[in-house]
This record gives structure tokens, sequence and C-alpha cells, in this order.
């Protein structure tokens, strides 16, 4: 891991960095038993301070991703040493649910990108088009983990519904749980883990057909299509919560945006900007 100490972390030490971005304390520990930190190309201790511009290298452990890669190239949208954006085609999982599977996302870009650890942030239903974080090292995982968690992450996505008029804007704040009927369905239930759904805004595309902006602040199984379906307007083209036939789920994962947690460069990605294809 090598970043370049920016403005805002100048005369502060390795140690109080990593402590402000809420690096687990096995993990600081880990670091600060290292001999192999360096500053400027000299080594360092976790203790040493830093200075705006100083060149930091972090070593990030021998640990690697098991997925067979699939020899196909996955559409990049954002690289750097540390973690990569890409698009995730309709019909293909985020990941594999056991190691024989080799043509998920994951087992792209691990053809793709150079980088023998490649796991991802968040997730998509297999049938939704868009935008997924992956992390190239364990440390930036549990960095971006934790910004995940804290909603410091924006994941805004668009979808298609059937509705005589706009959408307002709206918060739909319901729980959301497993269908004891339906093993690969989820539903409203006050048993349920919460979910938080923002309606940002809505227009009509063509007669009956509004397409609205939404945000996450939470990443539970088909959430948006639940809520979208509790509300009365299921994702067009959804079979399992609407009542489409076919597979052609109108949802895509629009944009992500966030800030570097060491470089604090601001990453904001859209599937409107042009894919690095390799």
């Amino acid at each position: 891991m090598k970043f370049q100490v920016p403005e805002k972390y100048n005369h502060m030490t390795l140690r109080e960095i990593f402590q402000h971005v809420k690096l687990p304390k096995k993990d600081l520990h880990q670091l600060n038993m290292s001999k192999d930190i360096t500053i400027n190309g000299e080594q360092a201790p976790l203790t040493a301070t830093v200075a705006q511009g100083d060149a930091v290298f972090i070593p990030t452990g021998d640990e690697t991703s098991n997925y067979k890669p699939s020899y196909r190239y996955a559409e990049i949208y954002y690289e750097d040493d540390d973690l990569a954006i890409a698009m995730k085609p309709k019909g293909v999982k985020t990941h594999p649910n056991d190691l024989m599977e080799s043509n998920t996302l994951m087992n792209h870009l691990v053809y793709t990108l150079d980088s023998d650890y490649v796991e991802p942030i968040h997730r998509l239903d297999q049938e939704t088009v868009g935008l997924v974080i992956v992390a190239k090292n364990p440390i930036m995982k549990k960095l971006l983990d934790r910004m995940l968690e804290n909603n410091e992450i924006n994941r805004i996505y668009r979808a298609q519904v059937n509705s005589l008029l706009p959408i307002k804007p709206q918060t739909i704040d319901m729980p959301i749980g497993k269908d004891k009927f339906h093993p690969n369905k989820r539903r409203i239930s006050s048993t349920g883990q919460r979910a938080i759904t923002h309606i940002l805004s809505s227009k009509m595309l063509e007669e009956n057909v509004c397409e609205l902006e939404l945000k996450l602040d939470t990443g539970r199984t088909h959430q948006i299509r639940v809520h979208l379906a509790e509300i009365g307007h299921p994702v067009i083209g959804d079979p399992l919560y609407g009542d489409s036939t076919l597979r052609q789920l109108k949802l895509n994962s629009y944009k992500v945006e966030l800030t570097h947690p060491l470089t604090l460069a601001q990453i904001s990605v859209s599937i409107d900007d042009e894919p690095n294809i390799k």
C-alpha cells in the first residue's frame, strides 16, 4: 500500500493516521511490529511523524483471494493502488458461491487487475447492472468496510417503475427479513434488519414509466426491490416482487462516491463515464 500524505495528516504519526481511519487494533499491532514500513524510501516505525507530500509504503501482508480467473476482462471505471470500481454486467453474480464457479465479477477482476487480492466491498443482485467497489489489499478492505458500515460511501441507483405521476422524494425506513415461504425472497418484517432507502428524485420517461434516483443507507438483500414493491411501485421487469414474466430488471447501480481514506482524494464514478476496457 502506497500513498502520499495529504495536508490533513501533516505532522501526524502513522499510528495516529491509522487510528483516525479506525484500522482494527489487531492490524495496528501488526503494523507496529513491522520492519517494512518506509517513508520516502527509508525504513520507519509506526510512531514516525509524517509531513505533507511524504511517500509512505505500508506492507499489507501476503493474503490472496482464491477466485479462479475467468479469462474475461472486466470494465474498470476507476483504479488506484488500493481499490478499483468495476461494472457488473446483467446476469453475472458479484462473487461465486463456491470456489469452482468462474463466471462472476470477482473472477473477471482477478483476471483483469494486477493484484492477487480482490474482494468486494458491497454486492449487487445477479440481475442488477452497475458499479461495484473492490479492495486490492486486506487493509483497504477493512477501511472501506468500516466506511460502508458508517454510511460514508454513497451508492446511487436508478430504477424504473410504473406510475402515472412522478413519485415524491421520501425515505423508506422498513426492516427487511427472509420470507419463510420462499427461500430466495425477502419481505418487510418487524423482526428483520433495519433497511433505509432514500428516493432522491424522479422523472417521467414516458407515459406510465417513472425513473427514480435512489440512495441506500443500508445494503440488505433485494432492498430497493422490496421497498419499492412495498410502496406499490415494484421495479419494472422484476419477476420476484412484481408481475413481470421476463428477467429484464430496470435497476442499476448508477454512481458511487467516496473519499479515499488515506489520500483523501474525492472519488466519484458514474456509469455515464467512459470505462477502461483492457
